[in-house]
């Protein structure tokens, strides 16, 4: 479905490796490797669980405590990208003896690379979780098909 891009030195690198499970080996050699230098190094990673069912990919980003109105999910260039710009804030007076979250500026993008139907996608931000439902498109999403050896 996508081959997931994250932040290097201002540039998108691919990313396969262990702990990705069947959908990163399964998916990952035949999808379009994506350049972008408009990403920041400022940009916090926040993580994603991605579910295949039958008819659509389902990705799971958690964040909590966040503003929905600043969640923003577009998709340009058949690329799926998810990102988090809260209002400035003037400086709070509050000191913190310890803060191990923020909720600040996120960033994560998906290249679709025609895998999916961009203009059924939906998306929706409950409990902490933004749930994108990406439908699959029929005509690029062939299942797999065993091969006898003779």
């Amino acid at each position: 479905m996508y081959k997931e891009h994250r932040c290097h030195e201002g540039r998108m690198h691919g990313r396969y490796g262990a702990g990705e499970g069947r959908f990163g080996r399964h998916f990952g050699g035949p999808f379009g490797h994506h350049k972008f230098g408009m990403f920041n190094q400022g940009f916090r990673k926040v993580p994603v669980n991605i579910e295949e069912t039958e008819n659509s990919f389902i990705i799971e980003l958690f964040a909590p405590a966040l503003e929905k109105e600043f969640l923003k999910v577009v998709t340009k260039d058949d690329v799926l990208t998810i990102s988090y710009q809260p209002k400035e804030e003037a400086e709070t007076a509050k000191k913190y003896n310890r803060k191990e979250y923020s909720n600040g500026t996120f960033e994560r993008a998906f290249a679709l690379n025609g895998k999916v139907l961009s203009d059924h996608i939906s998306a929706n931000y409950a409990d902490g979780i933004l749930k994108v439902n990406l439908p699959k498109n029929p005509e690029t999403n062939i299942p797999e098909k065993d091969i006898e050896v003779h």
